[in-house]
């Protein structure tokens, strides 16, 4: 099962999969030390797109895709460039 919500321990713990993951491609809010998201909780908004326990939690696969993303990345560039 994959889960691309606001990753919360509550969604997380309705899923009926102890192997759920929780993607996301990032950059991502997950906790209040950006800039941008201390100004918005001080304006009352939570921005995060997803707790920082699930940001961390096994569950957690987004490094996994950061990871991924700039091998892709580096791919396209070695193409267009030689």
């Amino acid at each position: 099962m994959i889960l691309y919500l606001l990753g919360t321990r509550d969604v997380i713990s309705k899923s009926d999969s102890p192997d759920m993951k929780f993607l996301h491609g990032l950059p991502a809010f997950h906790d209040f030390e950006a800039k941008l998201a201390k100004e918005q909780k001080a304006l009352g908004h939570d921005i995060r797109e997803a707790t920082d326990e699930v940001f961390r939690s096994r569950h957690s696969v987004v490094s996994d895709e950061a990871e991924n993303r700039m091998h892709a990345i580096k791919a396209v560039m070695v193409a267009t460039i030689g």
